[in-house]
């Protein structure tokens, strides 16, 4: 069984104040404000060219990619009235550090009536966003395209959430 032991209480009148920390000037040539402006430039000029760690503008996340996927979502199938990122029909975006981009696609269906021209629209449009050296789209049926690589915005959209 845990004893407790009684502590001692002991009063003090009052707690003697800690010496404060001193900083002494160093010896060092004053100096001049060219000099001290020239500090500063050069101080400023390396924060500005410094850049987040893995920020890859053709990563996902990365400017170039984020404006090719904002330039998918505004391509809509024209039977369904959402963009055809969201509806699930862009299966990859790779952009290459050239800033060459690949769209990986699919459609609703093999007869679907846009079959011929939607990989011509898109690759026009990934191709005249800024930055975008070179684009080309690859039309793949495997695996084949169901309402399950949808994104929930869509879904809404077409009332099925």
């Amino acid at each position: 069984m845990n004893e407790h032991k009684p502590f001692k209480v002991e009063e003090v009148d009052g707690v003697e104040t800690p010496p404060r920390a001193r900083v002494e000037e160093a010896e060092t040539p004053p100096e001049t404000l060219a000099e001290k402006l020239e500090r500063k430039r050069d101080y400023l000029e390396g924060f500005l060219a410094q850049k987040p760690p893995g920020d890859d503008p053709t990563a996902p996340g990365g400017a170039l990619y984020e404006s090719v996927v904002d330039a998918l979502r505004e391509i809509y199938d024209p039977e369904i009235p959402v963009n055809i990122y969201d509806l699930g029909l862009i299966y990859g975006v790779d952009v290459s550090p050239e800033a060459d981009v690949m769209v990986t696609m699919t459609l609703t269906t093999p007869h679907c009536p846009v079959a011929e021209s939607m990989p011509a629209e898109v690759e026009l449009r990934v191709s005249s966003v800024p930055g975008v050296r070179d684009a080309e789209v690859n039309l793949v049926w495997d695996p084949p395209w169901d309402p399950a690589k949808m994104s929930d915005e869509a879904r809404l959209e077409l009332g099925m959430l």
